[in-house]
């Protein structure tokens, strides 16, 4: 099976792959970094890890108008190349909470896992808590972030 899914698949796929425990993740993963690496092997030692992987638009949207550097198929291709990531959700354009809480009421996670520090805590704890879920909050690494990355190397 493919590791990587498209949304609008996510119904009958939640249900073909009967997980036992999913470990909701999410973000743009745009260069991929070591606080991506640590995050994604923490997220790991709680069930299967699904990453829901922010569109194209959505980062240009939030992040400026240079980005993404990677397009989302790629991000896609290099989070689903690692051991610690089972499956990526392909997320479509996003405008809005609700967007997330259906999302989060279509995969039913048992726990997601978000960094410390994460200005959404409140709205993911919200979410967790619409279906039963626990909310696994890393520690952050001091390590350049994505953003950091693209202004050192020039592209932004």
């Amino acid at each position: 099976m493919n590791k990587v899914i498209p949304y609008q698949k996510l119904p009958n796929m939640i249900n073909q792959l009967k997980l036992n425990l999913i470990v909701l993740v999410g973000g743009c993963f745009d260069i991929l970094h070591l606080g991506h690496v640590r995050f994604l092997k923490e997220a790991k030692k709680y069930g299967t890890v699904l990453v829901a992987l922010e569109s194209d638009k959505t980062l240009k949207q939030h992040k400026g108008h240079l980005r993404p550097i990677h397009y989302q198929r790629e991000r896609a291709e290099v989070l689903a190349s690692l051991e610690t990531v089972d499956y990526v959700l392909l997320l479509p354009n996003f405008t809005s909470n609700q967007d997330y809480f259906e999302l989060v009421q279509q995969v039913k996670p048992q726990i997601i896992v978000v960094t410390a520090g994460d200005p959404l805590l409140k709205v993911k704890q919200k979410q967790a808590d619409t279906v039963g879920a626990k909310v696994v909050i890393v520690p952050k690494i001091s390590t350049p972030s994505t953003t950091q990355l693209a202004k050192l190397l020039g592209l932004e």
